[in-house]
């Protein structure tokens, strides 16, 4: 059979002659049946792969025509040296004289994707177009199959409306995978935060367990590495738990990504191709199972910061600290228990306005200060409303006068005891750590030369805060604080102090 492409000539057929190549001529199946014929090679009967031509105008597959021609080398006869029968037309062509045709190249590219499209586009039992989709067998099929027995009972469309139908499921399913994929994406940010966070406390809390067994070197070293396996399990135990959440939302980011990569692609795909694998690619969305463990920071360590005997060895730098009357509040009562008397009554009709006295806050300081050594005092605590108090030190020179945060930058070292929930506007801004569960028996240990004030709960000796800086700018006194009228008393040695009602 002779055949030309265009201006290459195939085996001995003139372009004007070739009719497959004027579109109304035949219809799209004969078309692509011409279109094959044409990018196919005479001797492997394959798709042309490396086409050349020869001289007398046809054209193969280059390793097909050497092979064919080194075949004939070993046959008998005269041959003009050099020259070679074409395996189509038997003309003698040179063997050296091969051209290779760019053109087909594309030809046979194009056929063998058309023909993969169209095969896909045919009915594979009738080989008819696909134009209908059935809804209850979610497939499409041909106008032949519709005529099928089984199948004129089903619920059919055409496809292009199926396909809107399909496409919109789709886009909701896409919308619902990007929002899963973002709220996936904050529970890991959150998830990375909150280690991060609880790494950090785990850190600090094991820095403090060091340092407040340095301070009492005579304790045993046991109990120290004790405290540290406590925490150090504590910490495994909770990394842990959040690590697995941490990987487990990567893992559930990854499967969503990509399926949402799959649906993405299947959506933009042609109406046919799209409703090929529907079922499957809805079913997927369907049987998807996306799950949120809990990322939440935890409220405290549960391992406390506790060295046995500590509170024996502070007592040994104990100070006997009373409140000064002529620094209290107007309406802070001080009544020494050893004398029965109120030290501070409240004024009568006038309020003493000298200068060393608290008009600002329900505050008093020690009679003492002290500028070296190391100090300890101790201080009852009787809460009974929602109120705030401040225990600690200050500067001998802070401000009685003015409402000022009470933060070390303003010369206070202190922490707020909170019974209840509520902050007191007493203290605005205030930035001491707050203690929610306040101990009814507090320890404030100060060395001076360290430049650390430390704070403990006397009933069971557990270390509750400290402030460390280089060195205090002079000399500090005692500090005290009560909340409200009714809100609770504190017990300094000899004396009780609370706000009048």
């Amino acid at each position: 059979m002779g055949r030309q492409f265009c201006a290459s000539a195939s085996k001995g057929v003139t372009v004007e002659t070739f009719p497959c190549f004027s579109p109304g001529a035949m219809d799209a199946v004969e078309l692509a049946r011409r279109l094959q014929e044409e990018a196919t090679c005479s001797i492997c009967l394959d798709y042309f792969i490396d086409p050349v031509m020869t001289a007398c105008g046809h054209n193969f597959c280059r390793n097909c025509i050497l092979m064919s021609w080194e075949k004939g080398k070993v046959k008998k006869g005269k041959k003009k040296k050099g020259c070679f029968p074409c395996p189509e037309c038997r003309e003698m062509n040179p063997q050296r004289n091969l051209r290779p045709n760019r053109l087909l190249i594309k030809v046979a590219e194009m056929a063998r994707q058309h023909l993969g499209l169209q095969k896909r586009d045919l009915c594979q039992t009738h080989q008819e177009p696909l134009k209908l989709f059935c809804q209850d067998d979610q497939s499409p099929i041909c106008v032949v199959c519709r005529e099928a027995q089984e199948q004129r009972v089903h619920s059919v469309k055409p496809v292009d409306e199926a396909a809107r139908e399909y496409k919109t499921k789709l886009e909701e399913d896409i919308k619902y995978l990007r929002e899963e994929v973002t709220k996936t994406e904050t529970l890991q940010a959150k998830g990375e935060e909150t280690l991060t966070q609880w790494q950090e406390k785990v850190k600090e809390r094991r820095e403090r367990i060091l340092e407040e067994f340095q301070k009492v070197v005579l304790f045993l070293v046991e109990e120290e590495r004790r405290l540290l396996q406590v925490l150090k399990k504590e910490e495994e135990d909770t990394v842990g738990r959040l690590q697995d959440s941490k990987a487990f939302l990567d893992s559930q980011s990854s499967s969503l990504d990509l399926l949402l990569l799959q649906l993405e692609e299947h959506s933009q795909q042609g109406p046919l191709q799209m409703l090929q694998d529907v079922k499957d690619t809805l079913a997927r969305r369907e049987s998807l199972c996306v799950k949120y463990p809990e990322m939440a920071l935890p409220v405290a360590i549960k391992t406390v910061c506790r060295v046995p005997g500590q509170i024996e060895v502070l007592k040994s730098f104990q100070e006997d600290v009373v409140p000064d009357p002529s620094s209290a509040y107007p309406y802070l009562l001080l009544y020494e228990s050893r004398q029965r008397r109120y030290l501070s009554p409240p004024p009568e009709g006038s309020t003493p306005q000298s200068k060393d006295r608290f008009v600002a806050y329900p505050c008093a300081v020690g009679q003492k200060s002290f500028s070296s050594g190391r100090h300890y005092w101790e201080v009852g605590m009787n809460l009974t409303g929602d109120g705030l108090w401040a225990l600690g030190v200050c500067r001998d020179n802070v401000s009685r006068k003015d409402r000022v945060p009470k933060s070390p930058e303003n010369g206070f070292w202190v922490v707020q005891l909170s019974k209840g929930k509520k902050h007191l506007s007493l203290l605005p801004d205030s930035t001491p750590i707050t203690l929610t569960e306040p101990p009814s028996h507090m320890g404030i240990f100060l060395d001076f030369q360290a430049g650390e004030v430390s704070f403990y709960s006397v009933n069971d000796g557990c270390h509750l805060h400290s402030f460390s800086q280089t060195a205090f700018p002079g000399p500090l006194l005692p500090f005290f604080c009560l909340g409200t009228p009714k809100s609770g008393q504190m017990v300094i040695s000899t004396v009780t102090m609370w706000v009048k009602g």
